[in-house]
């Protein structure tokens, strides 16, 4: 047995096959890549790793499902299947992050290839797949969880794994990322929501959800995603510098098929992309090394579901100062991880009330006001280059004017 402590959840225990599964040099490299990326850029103290998150999503995903199963005997056909079960999810949570690259995101923008088919090459190889034998776990039903595969045998546990809403990857990122970066809003109720998580029969399948005393701390859950997106996630340092490695990855990789090869792949980590800068001389590189903001926030559209100021501004700035100044920054690749679903008509969480399993949108007005699609829009100015008090009051002009008109 291996006791390790944690700051948001304390003492995190493995046995000794998940122990080996963690000394792995595929899981090791998690500890070279950050979880929060070039956050760090915004808030000095989010450092951490993509390794501690692993670990923190077992934790949680333990937790979990060990509620579930209090309440849920029809999940199992004896004591051997719900033990088969528990180290399934707690494998698939171990390694559900190892296909990420340096920096995540941008990696796979550049690369243009997904980490989900990262963790697919990655748990063919033999190594791999021989240590998540030896803890009596199949490699293709870990597989499966993480990648969301409706063809799982274990469709009540995807959501655990995979989300999209109530998965132990979100519950413990939002903890982690509220504590290192000092977000105090980015915190929820952790423990009555694992306590209120059931399992619920829908048109004969068995579907997560949580029970009706869970609806307050669903409530500071989806709020604490929100504020996360609005003070980190989508922090404008952050978003500047991300736009920035874009830049810097493209040239560190001209070609990006080199990195194909999966061994060549595992050969990169944050590390290694900020120790190539180093002595580097091009604009971005210098920018990235040196924290220099190349370019410089003008006005900021944040949930915003009306389009019409941003549109207006990035006209006019452009009109004035030229496409190569201006740069607007569009979130909505990444919508889906704001509200709970982008299509209206599917169901939020399921929550299970004393008349039955209900949406969470009808029992909660609060949830039923943040889901749905809102644009978070920035629009930039290159330093030197254009004169930013005067873009920022063009800028708060027009957006005063269309409000006016709009009243």
């Amino acid at each position: 047995m291996k006791r390790i402590f944690d700051p948001v959840h304390r003492f995190i225990e493995l046995d000794d096959g998940e122990a080996r599964l963690l000394d792995l040099p595929q899981m090791q490299r998690l500890r070279r890549l950050r979880q929060l990326g070039l956050a760090y850029l915004a808030f000095p103290s989010a450092e951490h790793s993509r390794f501690t998150h692993a670990l923190g999503a077992l934790a949680v995903g333990s937790r979990a499902f060990d509620e579930i199963a209090r309440h849920a005997s029809a999940l199992f056909s004896d004591d051997r299947s719900k033990a088969y079960q528990r180290r399934l999810v707690r494998a698939a949570l171990l390694l559900h992050d190892i296909g990420h690259g340096p920096f995540s995101h941008a990696c796979e923008a550049v690369l243009g290839v997904r980490h989900e088919d990262r963790t697919r090459q990655l748990l063919a190889l033999p190594r791999l797949r021989d240590a998540v034998e030896s803890i009596d776990v199949d490699p293709e039903d870990v597989l499966a969880l993480i990648l969301g595969d409706p063809q799982t045998r274990f469709p009540a546990l995807r959501e655990l794994v995979s989300g999209p809403n109530l998965d132990a990857d979100r519950m413990d990122y939002l903890q982690r990322d509220a504590y290192f970066t000092g977000v105090v809003s980015g915190r929820f109720d952790a423990e009555q929501l694992l306590a209120s998580l059931r399992l619920y029969e829908h048109e004969g399948k068995l579907i997560l959800g949580i029970d009706a005393r869970g609806v307050v701390a669903l409530e500071s859950f989806v709020t604490a995603r929100y504020m996360m997106f609005a003070s980190v996630y989508f922090h404008h340092t952050t978003r500047l510098f991300e736009h920035i490695l874009h830049e810097v990855l493209e040239e560190l990789w001209p070609n990006p098929r080199a990195l194909d090869d999966i061994d060549e792949f595992l050969r990169w980590d944050d590390f290694r992309v900020l120790n190539e800068l180093s002595t580097a001389r091009g604009e971005a590189a210098t920018s990235l090394r040196e924290r220099v903001r190349v370019y410089v926030l003008a006005a900021e559209f944040n949930a915003e579901r009306d389009l019409r100021s941003f549109e207006a501004c990035d006209r006019e700035l452009r009109a004035r100062y030229g496409d190569a100044n201006v740069w607007a920054d569009e979130q909505s690749q990444v919508m889906h991880r704001l509200p709970l679903v982008v299509d209206a008509k599917r169901p939020t969480v399921w929550v299970g009330t004393p008349g039955g399993i209900v949406d969470a949108r009808v029992v909660s007005d609060l949830i039923a006001k943040i889901s749905g699609k809102a644009y978070w829009r920035k629009l930039y100015v290159r330093r030197g280059a254009v004169d930013v008090a005067e873009a920022r009051t063009l800028c708060a002009s027009i957006s005063a004017s269309m409000l006016s008109s709009r009243a």
